[in-house]
């Protein structure tokens, strides 16, 4: 069978873990050559090694989405060992729960500037190369990107900005036949989260009691998505946000962090 990414080069920041690094197993197995992006290079290695343990494609590559300088080069030493670059996936965020009143503005803007302007950093880099290709971008967003969430002012208002640029780039760049779209994981088993959400007492049972489709995400879930709306599959979808969260967002609106960290601050108070 014919994979669908035979022949192209996938380039994914944040790629060193969880999402990140389901995405490019899974962009990989579907032939892609995959170069991983991130801060921890030992991250990225990871990754790298469970994609040629699968005799698959990648390479990893240091750089902070902030640095626009070092963001010009990667993208240049991705051209040349791979020739091109067909899709970017900008998937490098950055987030933390605390109620608005307590967040500094130097945290708002660590915030901003990793998931907004870093999303701008890279795609402004790799435009060349998109528009040779004929390219796909895909951003990772969130729900609460268009509904808000309590607890998560800074990564809401980013998310919400990178929604807007995904619309914005689908309209003006659709002339060079790039596709530009957003996903919208919704509550998600990963490590990050297993270990700093999940493990709150009966905050799982009570998002899962607001999740129509009865269930936690997946990883798997997420990639699935990706390959297939950056795919020949979807070549008429762009400027699209598609929910990957069991109608989550329809069924119990927001997933309400400040409860979460509300609930966190009670146990701590306790003990």
């Amino acid at each position: 069978m014919t994979k669908r990414y035979a022949g192209r080069t996938v380039l994914i920041t944040g790629g060193g873990t969880g999402l990140g690094r389901e995405m490019a197993i899974a962009f990989a197995q579907e032939g892609a050559h995959v170069c991983v992006i991130g801060r921890r290079a030992e991250k990225l290695d990871e990754t790298v090694a469970a994609i040629e343990a699968l005799e698959g494609k990648a390479l990893g590559l240091t750089a902070d989405v902030r640095d626009v300088a070092r963001i010009d080069e990667v993208v240049k030493e991705v051209r040349s060992r791979t020739g091109r670059i067909d899709v970017l996936v900008n998937n490098a965020a950055g987030n933390f729960v605390v109620p608005s009143e307590q967040l500094s503005p130097n945290g708002f803007k660590a915030v901003v500037d990793i998931v907004l302007l870093g999303t701008f950093n890279v795609t402004r880099a790799a435009f060349e190369a998109l528009r040779e290709s004929e390219g796909k971008i895909l951003n990772i967003i969130a729900t609460y990107a268009w509904s808000g969430e309590p607890g998560a002012v800074h990564s809401a208002s980013a998310k919400a900005g990178v929604l807007a640029m995904t619309r914005t780039l689908a309209a003006e760049w659709g002339r060079y036949g790039i596709r530009a779209n957003a996903i919208a994981p919704g509550p998600i088993h990963t490590e990050g989260t297993d270990k700093n959400l999940w493990s709150i007492a009966d905050i799982e049972e009570h998002v899962r009691a607001r999740i129509p489709l009865g269930r936690l995400g997946t990883p798997g879930d997420v990639a699935r998505a990706a390959t297939w709306i950056c795919s020949d599959d979807a070549a008429w979808i762009s400027g699209a946000a598609l929910p990957v969260d069991g109608a989550h967002w329809l069924g119990g609106g927001t997933l309400d962090f400040r409860a979460a960290y509300d609930a966190a601050a009670g146990a701590a108070q306790k003990h």
